[in-house]
């Protein structure tokens, strides 16, 4: 590991205890790096207009930067156990290649405000995926609805069989579903978009550091106007990306699940694409829906993630070591969220219904709410007309489609107001 720059003169460092304040750093800087590189680079142009560089030391920094990103994307850089992490092999490397030059991009930094801007950038990053995987998503959803809005499907309560249903029900809710998830992503990042550079270790320095000018570099919406209050955010913006992805894999795990059980052999209502499923490594007749259970499983991560962080929150005002555990949970619950997501728009647009297995599974009872509401239409009471609807031997087979034309109230049967969600989702460019 290369010297630590905050090691006092007579001081030995214990290797354990630095191996166990290091952690996992190393290896989650890596997902970081660039976004720090970034950071670094905007850091420096903002000591350039301040004075503390010139303008031949701000270059040779921004060239050895950009050689680094380029070194690091092509694996010529390994960020490794040298390095306690991500910001002192920056730091490193430059002062391998500059020099004195090198050893000033940390002027006016803190450790903290270096992970605080590369992760706030990565965050950045994560929900613009977030939204546009949604909006992906809803944009197959959506086309489907109109498609197949007609095609009948059993409609379930308590996982029982209550009323004829259709394909387009189904499509549209979940198009209505991943629109509201888009936004919220969307929503989530215009709240976070805010500039921690300059904030050191939340106390500021005495410097005039150009602070506007890094939110502009790095494209920030807007300044993060407290240095104290940067440090109060770190984890509740954290936690708040977290709930913006999780909205979006808690409907996943609800349509896996639908999923699940409409592939299985009792309902059979779906087949999936054949690359979805795996085949069982000790019974020959079975292919199993396994990519569909793990994008269910996928919410358990993300939840576990969101709670990591809130128990680490459990702190008074200022910096603490403890938020260096954020950086994992982050990175657990968008790599696997993202993964799942990422998925999904395939997933949908390839499923294919099985519709001698969905018409096969409509029965008699389930046109019973019909025939209440019908009775109720020709003036007869309602609980009176529940009574004699439920009544098995008024229950006739109608055919589906004319229980679905009849189904006229918003937002259900053919009033599904589809042109309502497609402006919506146009709205989100």
């Amino acid at each position: 590991m290369s010297d630590l720059l905050w090691q006092k003169p007579g001081v030995e460092v214990d290797a354990k205890i630095q191996a166990f304040l290091a952690g996992e750093d190393v290896l989650l800087d890596r997902e970081f790096f660039l976004f720090d590189i970034e950071a670094s680079r905007a850091h420096a142009e903002g000591l350039q207009r301040i004075g503390i560089l010139n303008a031949g030391e701000l270059a040779s920094l921004k060239s050895e930067l950009a050689i680094l990103a380029d070194d690091f994307v092509a694996g010529r850089f390994v960020l490794d156990q040298r390095f306690e992490d991500g910001h002192s092999a920056i730091e490193a490397r430059l002062i391998e290649k500059l020099g004195d030059t090198g050893r000033r991009i940390h002027t006016g930094r803190s450790r903290n405000d270096q992970i605080l801007v590369a992760t706030r950038l990565w965050l950045k990053d994560r929900l613009t995926r977030v939204a546009a995987l949604c909006r992906a998503t809803a944009q197959v959803a959506l086309d489907r609805a109109e498609a197949e809005q007609s095609l009948p499907l059993p409609g379930y309560t308590h996982l029982q069989r209550a009323v004829v249903s259709s394909a387009g029900m189904w499509w549209a809710a979940w198009a209505e579903a991943f629109v509201d998830n888009a936004l919220r992503a969307k929503q989530t990042l215009a709240w976070i978009d805010a500039n921690p550079l300059g904030s050191a270790a939340g106390y500021g320095v005495n410097l005039a550091l150009d602070r506007a000018h890094t939110t502009e570099a790095l494209g920030f919406a807007r300044l993060q106007q407290v240095a104290t209050y940067a440090q109060l955010s770190r984890g509740k913006f954290e936690m708040a990306a977290i709930e913006a992805l999780g909205s979006a894999v808690l409907d996943l795990r609800r349509l896996a699940w639908d999923l699940s059980l409409f592939t299985s052999g009792e309902f059979g209502f779906v087949a999936l694409p054949p690359e979805y499923s795996t085949g069982s490594s000790l019974m020959p007749n079975k292919r199993n829906p396994d990519a569909i259970e793990l994008m269910r499983a996928t919410y358990a991560s993300v939840a576990a993630a969101r709670s990591e962080i809130e128990q680490l929150l459990s702190l008074p005002s200022g910096y603490h070591r403890d938020l260096q555990f954020s950086k994992g949970a982050i990175f657990h619950a968008f790599g696997r969220g993202l993964a799942a997501l990422e998925l999904l728009p395939d997933l949908l647009r390839r499923l294919q219904w099985r519709e001698d297995r969905m018409r096969g599974a409509l029965e008699p009872s389930m046109y019973a709410t019909d025939l209440a509401l019908d009775l109720a239409k020709q003036g007869v009471p309602f609980r009176e007309a529940y009574r004699q609807a439920a009544e098995p031997s008024r229950w006739q087979q109608v055919s589906a489609e004319t229980s679905l034309q009849a189904r006229v109230s918003p937002g259900s049967g053919v009033a599904l107001g589809l042109d309502v969600l497609r402006a919506r989702l146009d709205s989100l460019d």
